[in-house]
């Protein structure tokens, strides 16, 4: 089964009574560090818990080391995952407000600590929950805590200097997730320096969705990924972004697609652009 499971919002209602089902609230704001715990605290998803971007599902960050989202400590993590109630067998949902780039931050450090099973993005997040008329509520759950005990997987990972090394490789594919003015350096809004990683192509995260937030099908998903991939080996595969947060729905999409879980750059461009050593690139 693929490690990418989506659940529609009417399936969700018909489980929120399931014991020991855990929902995660993703939700987060480049712009606003405290939207989501302040957008969670006036309404949410019955028996949702909060999970913070940059409190929870990242690390601290090193200025001139790190990238703008580091990975978490895994232990930090993992005990956090049993502060929300997650046991190993527990079934768990994850939204964030519809296009579900922070979901899948979630979705993707869950599968790197190995909760592989039972683990779902709600599509279209909580506009599709909305739409669908479904209830909301301010009460916090009370929550036991869970027996999740995570052991992360690094062969998920490849770190800047190793992807330096094979930069120019024939074999290596490279995805960018950003969107492509981002990707041409042609605008940077966020981070101080533009441009691409050399050898990249631009495969902007929100076009996994269709006009309606939600993810297109898996058939949808192979054609544009095939197109990008080619014939190269899909060992070879390996996705980032500004930070390491949108990489993530590239790679939860890719796996509904039918590939296997690629690697993940987690420091991304605003990690790889603290070396002023490591090449840069512009344009298409």
């Amino acid at each position: 089964m693929s490690l990418a499971q989506l659940i529609s919002p009417a399936q969700l209602s018909a489980r929120q009574d399931e014991p020991g089902l855990v929902i995660l609230d993703c939700r987060f704001s480049l712009d606003d560090s405290v939207y989501g715990q302040r957008s969670y605290t006036e309404s949410h998803i019955p028996k949702a818990r909060f999970a913070d971007l940059e409190r929870d599902l990242s690390g601290p960050v090193s200025k001139g080391v790190t990238g703008r989202h580091p990975l978490p400590d895994a232990a930090v993590l993992a005990a956090r995952l049993r502060d929300w109630g997650v046991n190993a067998d527990s079934a768990i949902v994850l939204y964030d407000d519809g296009p579900g780039a922070f979901a899948a931050r979630a979705w993707w450090l869950l599968a790197w600590l190995g909760k592989r099973d039972g683990v779902f993005l709600l599509d279209g997040g909580l506009k599709a929950w909305r739409d669908a008329g479904l209830s909301l509520t301010a009460v916090e759950p009370s929550v036991q805590p869970g027996n999740f005990a995570g052991q992360p997987d690094d062969s998920l990972l490849i770190d800047a200097d190793s992807l330096q090394q094979r930069l120019g490789n024939v074999s290596l594919t490279l995805l960018d997730a950003r969107a492509l003015p981002r990707f041409k350096g042609e605008v940077e809004p966020i981070d101080p320096v533009a441009g691409h990683i050399p050898g990249a192509q631009c495969a902007a995260f929100t076009d996994n969705l269709g006009g309606d937030g939600r993810f297109l099908p898996a058939e949808a998903l192979k054609q544009r990924f095939a197109a990008m991939i080619g014939d190269r080996p899909l060992d070879d595969l390996v996705a980032y972004c500004g930070s390491g947060v949108t990489a993530c729905h590239n790679l939860f999409a890719l796996n509904l697609a039918g590939y296997p879980l690629a690697q993940l750059y987690a420091g991304s461009w605003s990690e790889w652009i603290t070396n002023p050593a490591r090449p840069i690139a512009k344009g298409e």
